[in-house]
């Protein structure tokens, strides 16, 4: 497609990243990968272009994005005030898969929090992500390059497949190293709280910052007047295909030999791994399953974050 560029993962040539950082200026909309995901960005400061994403995505309004910063001298002026919980994570963790939720100033377009007063900010490692924001000089709001409620963008591939020419520039770098989005942590409740399990566990956290809680909403999902961060609705990141959820290789086999005996069409993930679970969903869904059954993993470590998105694919966020 005459949208998609290729550019070096390690080193980004500089023209292609201009050219896409001049469309990010005027407005336009940029998909572009990250360590995590592939993600849908728009100047966060310019809310015309922000209500690009939420068309482009077919995004709900009350689900609030992700800004991407270049460094903390970014990320100041959106920010009611300095936490030192947010400097020790930063200084731990940016740039990286974490996402803080902190207060926000009244100059950041409400297109982006939702209506809410609170602002989600990361600051990727990823080498084309980082010289997108440096050659933007903006600020980037970007959600995940996909439609909402499909499985996550691995690579510019699935981003095609979903957008097309929705998007005026493709930035293709290959697969996102680690296939599973952001760790979301709010810092305005306390003791901190996770609000969608990422790249960051659980664990990491609180060996820096002491106790964090996961939040009600990771496992029992209801909606009232808006998120308080990306990616927790009910059903959110699901295949087409149906997909059923095991905490047993036994249960799995017998439910498998069931529907293949019902002549269905069956695709198993035994072996869930972040890098490659939203790619494992869509090839099945190419592959013309009708149902996908995933064994699920344990809640440790990176695993919760497995743990929810297959929960969330099967439209089963409130179960445990």
């Amino acid at each position: 497609m005459k949208n998609v560029a290729k550019v070096d993962p390690h080193a980004p040539q500089r023209d292609v990243i201009n050219r896409a950082a001049k469309i990010l200026k005027a407005g336009g909309l940029v998909a572009f990968p990250t360590e995590t995901v592939y993600g849908l960005g728009a100047h966060a400061l310019d809310p015309k272009a922000v209500r690009r994403i939420f068309a482009a995505k077919q995004r709900p309004e009350w689900d609030p994005l992700i800004v991407h910063v270049r460094d903390l001298m970014m990320a100041r002026p959106m920010m009611k005030r300095l936490l030192p919980r947010f400097e020790l994570l930063t200084s731990r963790f940016w740039p990286g898969a974490l996402t803080l939720v902190v207060e926000k100033v009244a100059q950041v377009p409400v297109e982006v929090t939702a209506h809410r007063a609170t602002i989600a900010l990361r600051m990727p490692w990823h080498p084309v992500a980082a010289a997108l924001l440096a050659a933007a000089q903006c600020p980037i709001a970007a959600p995940s390059a996909n439609r909402f409620g499909r499985p996550s963008p691995t690579c510019a591939e699935h981003v095609v497949e979903d957008l097309a020419d929705r998007v005026d520039l493709i930035l293709d770098a290959g697969p996102s190293p680690m296939g599973v989005e952001s760790t979301v942590l709010d810092l305005t409740q306390s003791p901190p709280a996770i609000l969608r399990p990422g790249g960051v566990t659980r664990e990491e956290l609180e060996a820096v910052v002491g106790p964090v809680r996961v939040a009600p909403g990771v496992t029992d999902e209801v909606v009232r007047d808006g998120l308080a961060g990306p990616g927790m609705t009910l059903k959110h990141y699901a295949p087409r295909a149906r997909v059923e959820l095991f905490e047993s290789t036994s249960e799995l086999d017998a439910r498998a030999n069931e529907l293949r005996a019902a002549h269905a069409r069956v695709a198993e993930i035994r072996d869930p791994r972040a890098e490659s679970l939203f790619a494992q969903l869509r090839a099945s869904d190419a592959a013309g399953a009708e149902v996908i059954l995933c064994l699920l993993p344990t809640s440790h470590g990176i695993g919760l974050a497995v743990r929810d998105r297959l929960l969330r694919a099967a439209g089963k966020a409130g179960s445990s």
